[in-house]
Formats: structure tokens, C-alpha cells, sequence
């Protein structure tokens, strides 16, 4: 560490101590453009026996309990080359090197798990339904979903994922370093927009290292340091995935690209299956070429949103469809209702005044017709294809045979005809 960036450490440190509580606000916003502080506080922390680690840590922390949003956001903007001190100093059984960097991660630690108040904090996930759109989704471009009973059930229900509450801790261990660390990126992550390329950058470089060191990835990669292998947990795993995939659409593609081919290698090592389906996830959703993203101005993730059309086909089964083709059935071609209808104009009519429309008895069936009759009746039968028809004509050719019949015979009637 050079002369003068030790200089600078070291004024940065006694401003803020003669620093008067009303012009703290002034001083944080300030505080972000000091592009030559910032780098030299990255220096004093990659060097765990630096003198300035101490005092350093000790104004980070102040900083954060502070209660200012932008001296809050300044300290987390060192949380991933942290994390990688913390993890490596752990790797390499040298503990005693990182005390004060294990005091700023629990201190951070214990203000984020608790309110203002004091009270445990419980955060609250709602998981998104793929049935309603969303910036990442259309539900039209997925495809037919069809409306089953379960579906219907859970209609208009949503899944919501509690985290808490978290105790408090007082060291780190074995046993809970990584509920620790993935809860703080957890909360590096909540505040992703507002970190500056420099952090972006430092996340990707860490995330690399903490999953190739110890592996013969780590000589391809021509990262030197320690050489044993750093432990992680799926979780943790999960967190930096989201943290990358931020730095994808955020003017550091190439180092987001490098760190998911390594975290996909640890995770393949591991046989985490969660990292494995976000990591997949994620490379199947780049575009083919690297994205040329502005690092200035409002940072978000860049998602194309599919044009919304019909849900429902036009080839699709609906009651209206059912119903017309059910009335399609019924009709008859337009040429067997020509034959029909020629065939019922032949039949001779007789004027026969109040005659019942009551239907044929049993008994005049089986009365003997004329060989004429018959095969006029044959041939009806044979022009009306609908069975529709035949019911509906046959009745009506008997009852004027059998009127013509009694007519012939000279048998009145009087309880049917009337003359």
C-alpha cells in the first residue's frame, strides 16, 4: 500500500470523528464521489495485517448503525471483499487475523436481523404465479393452460415464504458461518441498484475464487493466494447467483460470464441441485452476444415482455362450438331436402274437413294397400335418408291412404270423418 493511499485512509478516519451530526447528510452524499478513497479501502482490507484493518472496520460499522441510507449503502458496497477475507483467513485456519472483520460482518448482522424497535424481523417473500404476467413473463407465451379442478381450487391463491426470525449471534462458527454470510448477501442484494461497478466487479471476482480455489479450475484460472478449498452451502451459492445476474445486464458481462461457468463447476462438484437449476436458468435466458449496457443512469435487469393475444385458440372447444356443430348435424344437404320434397308432392291430397291429427292406429297397419301405394311409399322411403324425415312422413302417407280407402268402401266414420 502505497504512501499516499494510507494518507487518505488515514484523513477519512479523523474527519468523520470531528464530523458535527448536522452535516452528516451533506457528508454522505459527498462521500460516493471519492473514487480514490474507495479504492483505497479495498486495498487495506485485501491485506488482513494491515494496521488501518482495525480502525477501518470500527468507522464501517459506524457508518452502517448511523442510520444515514447512503453511509448505510457505502458500507455495503465492501460486503462481498469481506466476505472473500473472512472466507479465506477461515480456509487458511490463520483466525486470529480476521477478528475485526468478523466483528463488522456480525455487527451488520445483528442491526439487520431486528427493527428500530428492537423486534425480531420477519421478511416476507410472495411467490409469482405463472398464471398472471409479470416483467418476466407473459402467461400467453407459455401456452394453453388448461383449467383442471386443482388449478381452479388454487385460483387466485399465492405462496408466501417467510425468513424468520434470526437469533442473534455473538461469534462466528462452523455451524452457522454460512446462515450468517448468506443472510448479509441476502441484504447486499436488496441493495443492488445502488452499488457501484467497483462492488459489481469485486462480487464477480469473489464469487470465482470461492468456488475454484482448492480445485484444478484454479490454474486455469491463474488465481494465486491460498490453495485450499473454501466451503460453501446452496444457499449461499443461491445468493451470489442473484447478485450476478444483476452484473449480467450492468456493464460487467464478462466477469458475471466467468463467474457462472465457475459456479456451475462448484455446483456440479458439490451436486447442489439448487444452484445447478438457477445457474441453468440463468445461462439459458442470455442472449447469444454480450449485452452493451450503459454504466451510468438507473441500473436494472433488461427482460423482454412477449405482445399479448388471445388466450383461448380459435381452434379451440368452447360451448358455442359445441352448439353449432351440434345444429350442424340436424340440418340436411341441400339435395336430399330437394328429393324429399318431391316426393311428398306426388301424394295425391283430399280435401277432408275436421279431421283429427291423431296418429295411426295399430290396427290400420295392417290393412292391405295397393300396389301403386306401395311403391310410392317405397319410394319416399327410398329419397328420405334422414330418419328424422321417414318418421315424420310415413304416419301422414298412411293416414291419407287410409281416408281414401274408407272413402272407396263407403264406410262413414262419424267418430273420425265428418262429411
Amino acid at each position: 500500500m502505497f504512501t499516499s493511499e494510507k494518507g487518505v485512509v488515514e484523513e477519512w478516519l479523523s474527519e468523520f470523528k470531528t464530523l458535527p451530526e448536522t452535516s452528516l447528510p451533506n457528508y454522505a452524499t459527498n462521500l460516493k464521489d471519492k473514487s480514490s478513497l474507495v479504492s483505497s479501502l479495498y486495498k487495506v482490507i485485501q491485506e488482513p495485517q494491515s494496521e488501518l484493518l482495525e480502525p477501518v472496520c470500527h468507522q464501517l460499522f459506524e457508518f452502517y448503525r448511523s442510520g444515514e441510507e447512503q453511509l448505510l449503502r457505502f458500507t455495503l458496497q465492501f460486503l462481498p471483499e469481506l466476505i472473500w477475507c473472512y472466507l479465506a483467513v477461515s480456509a487458511s485456519r490463520n483466525v486470529h487475523s480476521s477478528g475485526c472483520i468478523e466483528a463488522l460482518l456480525l455487527g451488520v448482522y445483528n442491526l439487520e436481523i431486528v427493527d428500530k424497535q428492537g423486534h425480531s424481523k420477519v421478511l416476507s417473500f410472495t411467490i409469482p404465479s405463472l398464471s398472471k404476467p409479470s416483467v418476466y413473463h407473459e402467461p400467453s407465451s407459455i401456452g394453453s393452460m388448461a383449467l383442471t379442478e386443482s388449478a381452479l381450487s388454487q385460483h387466485g391463491l399465492s405462496k408466501v415464504v417467510y425468513s424468520g426470525p434470526h437469533p442473534q449471534r455473538e461469534m462466528l462458527t462452523a455451524q452457522n458461518r454460512f446462515e450468517v454470510l448468506t443472510f448479509l448477501l441476502l441484504c447486499y442484494n436488496a441493495a443492488l441498484t445502488y452499488m457501484p461497478s467497483v462492488s459489481l466487479q469485486s462480487l464477480c471476482q469473489i464469487c470465482s475464487r470461492i468456488c475454484v480455489c482448492g480445485y484444478p479450475r484454479q490454474h486455469v484460472r491463474k488465481y494465486k493466494g491460498i490453495n485450499s478449498r473454501v466451503p460453501v452451502s446452496s444457499g449461499f451459492m443461491v445468493q451470489m447467483l442473484t447478485g450476478i445476474y444483476f452484473a449480467f445486464y450492468n456493464g460487467e458481462w464478462d466477469l458475471a460470464q466467468k463467474a457462472l461457468d465457475d459456479i456451475i463447476y462448484r455446483a456440479q462438484l458439490e451436486l447442489y441441485p439448487e444452484p445447478l437449476l438457477v445457474a441453468n436458468a440463468i445461462q439459458a435466458s442470455l442472449p447469444h452476444g454480450a449485452m452493451k449496457s450503459s454504466k451510468e443512469g438507473t441500473r436494472c435487469i433488461q427482460v423482454e415482455i412477449t405482445p399479448t393475444s388471445s388466450r383461448i385458440s380459435r381452434n379451440a372447444v368452447t360451448s358455442m362450438s359445441i352448439r353449432g356443430h351440434r345444429w350442424k348435424r340436424h340440418e340436411q344437404p341441400d339435395n336430399n331436402n330437394d328429393t324429399t320434397e318431391l316426393g311428398i308432392l306426388v301424394i295425391p291430397e283430399i280435401s277432408v274437413t275436421n279431421v283429427a291429427g291423431e296418429r295411426t292406429g295399430n290396427g290400420e297397419k295392417g290393412r292391405t294397400l295397393g300396389e301403386i301405394d306401395a311403391q310410392h311409399i317405397q319410394g319416399v322411403q327410398e329419397t328420405a335418408t334422414d330418419p328424422r324425415t321417414e318418421s315424420k312422413g310415413l304416419p301422414e302417407i298412411r293416414r291419407q291412404k287410409s281416408v281414401r280407402k274408407m272413402m272407396e268402401d263407403g264406410i262413414s266414420s262419424p267418430g273420425r270423418v265428418q262429411f
